[in-house]
């Protein structure tokens, strides 16, 4: 049969002459007798158990795992996204400010229009600056 002894199923409650069967089998032809009259029989192989399964996915259903380190790619959160483009920004008007290029009112004014979401990246702040002419000097 090729199965482990814990996936061997003898008939629980034969007649008697059944049990009497069982009982005296001496050879492998017997067992294979058995085997061909359904006596013995190979109990299905047990499939692994849903229950972990079920409780992942009502968790799923909750929204709970669904993290970026659940996905697979370069995806990347929003948030951090707008973080690592803000930090830019107020990075590059700091520097104009410290090199004179800009007043403090005007890097007042731009830094308070980059919290707001104006400007999509530092060379968009460069072009809005060369518009309306608010850099001291080339930079």
């Amino acid at each position: 049969m090729g199965v482990g002894e814990s996936r061997v199923w003898i008939e629980p409650n034969p007649d008697e002459e059944t049990r009497e069967r069982v009982e005296s089998v001496s050879s492998r032809e017997d067992v294979r007798k058995l085997i061909h009259d359904g006596v013995v029989r190979k109990r299905p192989a047990s499939t692994p158990s849903r229950g972990r399964k079920r409780l992942k996915l009502l968790r799923k259903r909750k929204g709970r795992r669904r993290g970026s380190g659940k996905r697979k790619g370069p995806r990347i959160d929003e948030k951090e996204m707008w973080i690592a483009k803000i930090r830019a920004q107020r990075k590059y008007l700091k520097m104009l400010r410290d090199k004179k290029l800009i007043d403090r009112r005007t890097y007042r004014r731009l830094y308070l229009l980059a919290k707001g979401g104006t400007f999509r990246s530092i060379a968009h702040i460069r072009t809005y600056l060369k518009e309306h002419k608010l850099i001291k000097r080339r930079i």
